[in-house]
């Protein structure tokens, strides 16, 4: 079971939320490189299993209490769009990023599928791939209302 911190807000519409959990509960932890201290622990980590679980949970909740935000602008692999944690980020932060920080938050849901289909998402199953996808595309959805709201 999720915690209600890595829960998705309410503010995400009912179809993100039902593939991020479904995203979160199918396998394949890639070597479990977060349990083994991998610095990205927890980007990487997309079974459900309790350390990746945990894992998800502690880098989404450094997310959180970043006020910098400086991980907005870091280039996420094929395992970190498909553990939903960065997504999952931008989406709840999107009422606070600067126009700037909106951009590069959608550019990089923008490239989610692209990415995830490039062949790079060794451990990954198909159907995380595709769920991934989805997820990167209503965050892209949704950061371009925001964009479209307040930058000009």
């Amino acid at each position: 079971m999720l915690s209600p911190k890595i829960a998705p807000s309410r503010d995400l519409p009912n179809a993100a939320t039902v593939l991020l959990l479904a995203a979160l509960a199918l396998g394949g932890c890639a070597g479990n490189e977060a349990a083994l201290g991998d610095p990205a622990r927890g980007l990487k980590c997309v079974d459900d299993s309790n350390v990746c679980i945990s894992q998800r949970k502690m880098v989404y909740d450094s997310y959180m209490a970043d006020t910098s935000r400086a991980w907005v602008k870091q280039q996420p692999g094929p395992h970190e769009y498909a553990s939903g944690v960065r997504l999952m980020a931008l989406s709840k932060k999107r009422k606070e990023l600067t126009c700037d920080e909106l951009a590069h938050g959608k550019a990089e849901a923008d490239r989610g599928p692209a990415a995830l289909s490039g062949g790079g998402y060794v451990g990954l199953t198909s159907g995380q791939v595709a769920r991934a996808a989805m997820l990167s595309r209503e965050v892209s959805r949704e950061l371009a209302q925001e964009i479209a709201r307040r930058c000009r």
